[in-house]
């Protein structure tokens, strides 16, 4: 089921409900920093859930490249993170709603995912963040997102940042002021909240949330937990054999929660 609600602020937001097998076992799947629900990575991870037998959510973010309103160039964690509140005040007036739920994010979808367990840890059964962004701090440390200091502060100067998406087909623009929001945020110290079983899949050749940067929050995480690294993927896992890892893997925790 597709269907558009509209959040907070009045934009339209892009959702799609899948599954019926299994009543009471409810995923919600995001997608990253300008990426959608219909990403050959995302689907990998919504069809995961599918064949582990949950009613699955997944959506558009508002600024994002998909079916919802707004601006990429106006992309935050704070509108990100406001949606998925949204669309889970949404879902909870639907006929297959239940609680406690799984989370399941992807980087910028992976932190929103973990503060949403960490502010409310009593609605999330299971999170699953992966390739997430850790902290604010730590990703101005990676080398994939500024090569050298000149760019952000050319970022910085200029108040926006241009660039290509993968394959050079579509002008990405992002305000200073996404770093500005990003700074705010930081999955460390809530750490301690995020009790409930946990699996944070990342690639070993991911620049942008590197392994290092997962083993800080693994190592904070109270209770069960999974850390896996697929050797050869990037951030985004674009080859095909490394999509059937990441749903190999998902599937497999989704099956045992």
């Amino acid at each position: 089921m597709k269907t558009f609600i509209k959040n907070r602020d009045g934009q339209k937001v892009c959702v799609i409900a899948e599954g019926s097998e299994a009543p009471g076992k409810l995923a919600f799947v995001m997608h990253g920093l300008g990426g959608h629900k219909g990403q050959k990575y995302i689907r990998a991870i919504i069809e995961a859930f599918l064949e582990a037998g949950y009613v699955v959510v997944s959506f558009d973010t508002t600024n994002t490249f998909g079916e919802s309103g707004g601006a990429y160039e106006d992309a935050t964690i704070t509108n990100y993170y406001a949606d998925l509140e949204d669309v889970i005040a949404w879902a909870s007036g639907q006929p297959w709603y239940a609680e406690p739920f799984v989370l399941c994010g992807h980087s910028l979808g992976g932190i929103c995912t973990a503060l949403f367990a960490e502010n409310h840890p009593e609605k999330v059964a299971a999170l699953a963040p992966l390739a997430t962004i850790v902290s604010g701090e730590l990703s101005l440390e990676t080398h994939k997102m500024f090569p050298d200091r000149a760019d952000l502060d050319k970022w910085r100067r200029d108040g926006v940042r241009v660039t290509k998406s993968h394959g050079g087909k579509i002008e990405q623009r992002l305000k200073w002021s996404h770093i500005e929001d990003r700074l705010k945020y930081d999955l460390l110290p809530g750490a301690g909240r995020l009790s409930m079983p946990v699996l944070m899949i990342v690639g070993g050749q991911d620049h942008s949330t590197p392994p290092v940067h997962q083993q800080l929050l693994f190592d904070k995480l109270p209770g069960r937990k999974e850390l896996h690294v697929i050797e050869a993927a990037q951030h985004t896992f674009y080859q095909p054999g490394e999509r059937l890892e990441l749903k190999r893997l998902v599937e497999s925790w989704a099956r045992q929660l």
